[in-house]
């Protein structure tokens, strides 16, 4: 059912085979570029490698055919790119796997399993998007906290946390302004009906009016 359209021991591919391993990645590749600007912000610019990335990776793997030394090449220069591109988030990571996927799949002439497994793909990314599945606990946050290093932080705001989370934990500790402050940094789980501004101004009241900051766990900055 998934065999090659590619010939068996073939030294070279017929041009209308290329062009329909091409046009399959092509059309592929505007579908996942699509997809990933309906559940995702994103530029212009992202979108189109997206597009035309299937294409170039098939032609990648057309142009390899099988010699090695060719692939230990094609490796290097693969290699560099990854180096030399900054990281992205989870989304465009994952799209831009799911793109050389089909690269990958149709240079190899299994166009058919590349058409199934995107359909299947995209139905997932759709699902899990706009649906609470694998949804996180939208009440956890991230908060840090900047105490004087003559404040106990060990139990200092036990009494604040058992009255506004359900969960609070200590993650880490480091020192900073040589020493005389310390920030700390929390994991917590805020009950339901609380207001934040009164629990960030009764953390204010002991830490001396020092910086704070309450945070969703995927938007966590320094303080």
């Amino acid at each position: 059912m998934f065999n090659s359209i590619f010939e068996i021991n073939a030294t070279g591919q017929s041009i209308t085979t290329v062009l329909i391993c091409a046009a399959v990645a092509l059309v592929l590749g505007v579908i996942v570029a699509l997809t990933h600007m309906k559940t995702s912000q994103t530029s212009k610019g992202f979108l189109v490698t997206l597009a035309t990335l299937p294409i170039l990776v098939m032609a990648v793997m057309i142009m390899i055919n099988g010699n090695l030394g060719t692939s230990i090449a094609i490796l290097g220069a693969f290699s560099l790119i990854r180096f030399r591109s900054i990281q992205g988030q989870a989304k465009e990571l994952l799209s831009v796997f799911f793109a050389m996927m089909i690269g990958l799949a149709c240079g190899m002439g299994h166009v058919l399993f590349a058409t199934i497994i995107t359909i299947i793909a995209i139905l997932a990314i759709l699902l899990f998007t706009y649906t609470p599945i694998l949804e996180p606990n939208k009440k956890q946050r991230v908060l840090k906290i900047v105490i004087p290093e003559d404040l106990d932080y060990e139990d200092v705001f036990n009494d604040i946390f058992k009255k506004y989370t359900s969960k609070a934990d200590l993650v880490r500790m480091k020192t900073t302004n040589m020493g005389s402050l310390y920030k700390l940094t929390y994991n917590i789980t805020l009950r339901s009906g609380i207001k934040e501004k009164e629990f960030l101004d009764e953390i204010r009241v002991k830490n001396s009016n020092l910086k704070v900051l309450l945070s969703h766990p995927q938007m966590e900055e320094e303080i």
